[in-house]
C-alpha cells in the first residue's frame, strides 16, 4: 500500500442510538499505509469509529468506501478490543484458530504457532487455558491471534488501556515491528505519551466528531483547534 493512495473515506457517517447521535458527521480520507492514532477522551467516539471502519458498527447515514472490493476487504483486516476475548481453549488453540479458518494445513500452522508464541513471549504457556492468563498476557495472546494471519490491516481500541510498563512497551514493539512489515493499523487511545511514540498521523475526536487530522508532529505539536489544545495540555475537555 502507498501511503499517498486513499485506503478508506468516510463520507458524512453518522451513527445513531436511540435518536442520539453518538458519532457524526464525520467525513475524512486515511492513506493507505502509517500508524494511525485515533485520539481523544473517554467517550469522544473512538470505539465507535472503528467499530464504523471495520464493518461491526451499523451507521445510521453517510458511506464507508474502502479502495478494495468490499468482498475481501474484511478477510484482510483483523481487530483486537480494549478486553481481549480469549476461546476456552489453550494458548497454542487460540493462535491457531485464525489459521484453522484460513484452512492452512497442520505443519504450517504448528509453524506459525510456534513463531507467534516466542514473538509474544508465551511460548512457555502455549499449553495453559487462555482464560487463566494475565491480564497482559492476555492481550499479547489476541494481538498474537490478530497479527498471525498477516491482516493488511490492523485496529485496536486502547490495547494498552490496563496493562503495566513492561507489557505496554512490548505490545508497542510487535506493533511497530507488525507496521514495519506492511501492515496498516489504526489504533484508538486517549494515551498521549503513545501516541507521540507510534503515530505517523493523528485523527482527534471530541463528542463523535473529528475536530483536527493530520501528520502526528502537526497534531501533536501544534494543534490548531482550541480544543486539541487543551486536550495536549491534559486539562479535562468535554
Amino acid at each position: 500500500m502507498v501511503a499517498g493512495i486513499n485506503l478508506v473515506a468516510l463520507r458524512a457517517v453518522c451513527v445513531k442510538r436511540r435518536s442520539k447521535l453518538i458519532l457524526g458527521p464525520v467525513s475524512l480520507d486515511l492513506k493507505g499505509s502509517g500508524l494511525t492514532i485515533v485520539l481523544g477522551p473517554n467517550g469522544a467516539g473512538k470505539t465507535t469509529f472503528l467499530k464504523v471502519l471495520h464493518g461491526i458498527e451499523r451507521i445510521s447515514s453517510g458511506s464507508v468506501q474502502w479502495s478494495m472490493a468490499d468482498r475481501s476487504v474484511r478477510r484482510t483486516q483483523s481487530y483486537v478490543f480494549q478486553r481481549p476475548v480469549m476461546l476456552r481453549r489453550t494458548v497454542r488453540q487460540n493462535l491457531a484458530y485464525p489459521m484453522k479458518l484460513l484452512g492452512q494445513q497442520a505443519s504450517k500452522i504448528d509453524e506459525h504457532v510456534i513463531y507467534w508464541a516466542n514473538q509474544i513471549g508465551l511460548t512457555e504457556m502455549l499449553n495453559r487455558p487462555a482464560t487463566r492468563l494475565s491480564g497482559g498476557e492476555k492481550q499479547k495472546l489476541a494481538l498474537g491471534r490478530a497479527l498471525i494471519r498477516k491482516p493488511k490491516i490492523l485496529f485496536l481500541d486502547e490495547p494498552c488501556a490496563n496493562l503495566d510498563g513492561r507489557s505496554t512497551r512490548e505490545i508497542e514493539t510487535l506493533l511497530l515491528s507488525a507496521n514495519s512489515s506492511g501492515t496498516r493499523i489504526i489504533m484508538a487511545t486517549h494515551d498521549l505519551g503513545q501516541s507521540r511514540r507510534l503515530a505517523t498521523d493523528v485523527v482527534f475526536l471530541l463528542n463523535g466528531q473529528v475536530h483536527e487530522q493530520g501528520p502526528a508532529e502537526d497534531i501533536l505539536c501544534s494543534p490548531q483547534t482550541s480544543e486539541a489544545k487543551a486536550f495536549l495540555k491534559g486539562e479535562i475537555v468535554e
